[in-house]
């Protein structure tokens, strides 16, 4: 590698991130992608819920409390309002959410996906087909997706644009401002699922133009799977009622009266059942390291990692899934390989934790990830496959 990569590091201390991650110590884990490693503030912040359980059996006061302040620091990630932001279960469940407060019984029935988004939003978005939902869906090429791909299928018709962030196999960014453009343009709304980006660099949902935003807290948000955020812009608010549903997304919630079905009126009518509390607090927790480091420092680390395992792969004969430009994706590499799920093994045995999809292995460093990391992760993975 060039001496001046190796010199690099970024702009906070590494080796305090690192020492607040115990699963270093017994292995290099480059699958953010997929799963976050714990730290000593998440597990704090779990022992901290259960704390609460034991000694006073039951805080809802506290515990809400808590809840709130996982949905403040989520809109502080995107540059939104706490009013503007729902908390969900899943993107699963936050995709159906907003879905079900669509129309598609009308002239505008359109929805115009990319193939790049991850499986569980195109399937919510094939399920409403029921309700007269017609999808069509944007090619991927070479492992990417143009804005100008969308324009062929654009017109009058089309309700709703579903343009992932970045693609979950290879790390790909689409230029979501630039597809905002273009369904605005038409009358039609996007839908951003950015589950792979929130966590790896400033995210601003105005710029990217988003009129929803999908995120959970598994992957780069340092946090566990069971809780994720919905942002609906506020303009939009007032006018979707969500069928999916339920008592946290009342004007009152403590007034429990089935009989009354009544909207909040900010995002939270987007607010379904009991929230996800256990998984609040270890969400709050790992948001607040991801501000603390900064996500404009962290953005310019993963630029560096990205450039190592690109030129890295390259020079170990990988084969290579997607852009080669780290300024067009996330840390996140992908390369391709006839058995993914044996290659993930293999990789396990050599202390390396890796993402198997497809046909590719996908490599997700973080913000604590060294260059010695890279270079230690892809002669593992080199080993595996010329050993194939």
């Amino acid at each position: 590698m060039p001496n001046e990569l190796q010199s690099l590091a970024p702009r906070y201390d590494l080796a305090a991130a690192r020492s607040r991650i115990p699963l270093l110590a017994a292995c290099i884990p480059m699958n953010n992608c997929s799963q976050a490693p714990q730290t000593d503030a998440t597990r704090a912040a779990a022992e901290q819920y259960l704390d609460s359980w034991n000694t006073k059996g039951m805080d809802w006061d506290g515990w809400l409390a808590e809840v709130e302040r996982a949905r403040a620091l989520f809109a502080e990630l995107i540059g939104a309002s706490p009013d503007e932001v729902a908390v969900t279960s899943s993107v699963s469940e936050a995709t159906s959410a907003v879905a079900s407060a669509l129309d598609f019984s009308g002239a505008r029935r359109g929805v115009i996906a990319s193939g790049a988004e991850f499986p569980t939003v195109g399937q919510v978005w094939l399920a409403q087909g029921a309700r007269g939902a017609r999808v069509r869906w944007v090619p991927v090429h070479d492992g990417m997706v143009a804005p100008a791909d969308y324009d062929p299928l654009l017109d009058r018709e089309t309700a709703v644009v579903s343009a992932c962030h970045g693609y979950y196999l290879n790390g790909f960014i689409q230029d979501t401002a630039a597809i905002a453009e273009r369904a605005h343009a038409v009358g039609a709304l996007l839908f951003v699922d950015a589950y792979q980006t929130v966590g790896t660099r400033p995210i601003d949902v105005k710029v990217l133009g988003a009129d929803f935003l999908v995120a959970g807290n598994l992957k780069f948000l340092m946090g566990v799977p069971g809780i994720a955020f919905l942002y609906v812009r506020r303009e939009l608010i007032e006018t979707l009622r969500p069928t999916l549903t339920g008592w946290f997304g009342r004007a009152n919630p403590f007034a429990f009266d089935p009989t009354m079905l009544d909207w909040a009126a900010t995002a939270r009518r987007f607010d379904t059942g009991t929230p996800p509390l256990i998984n609040a607090y270890i969400a709050r927790a790992g948001m607040e390291l991801v501000r603390e480091t900064g996500t404009s420092a962290i953005g310019e680390w993963h630029q560096v990692l990205a450039a190592r395992l690109i030129e890295g792969g390259r020079a170990r004969g990988l084969v290579l899934h997607g852009t080669d430009d780290p300024s067009r994706k996330t840390a996140s590499t992908a390369f391709v390989v006839s058995d993914s799920a044996t290659v993930e093994a293999k990789l396990r045995s050599r202390g390396v934790i890796a993402s198997a999809r497809g046909r590719v292995i996908r490599m997700a460093p973080h913000y604590y990830t060294t260059l010695v990391d890279v270079d230690r992760a892809l002669d593992a993975l080199a080993e595996v496959v010329s050993s194939r």
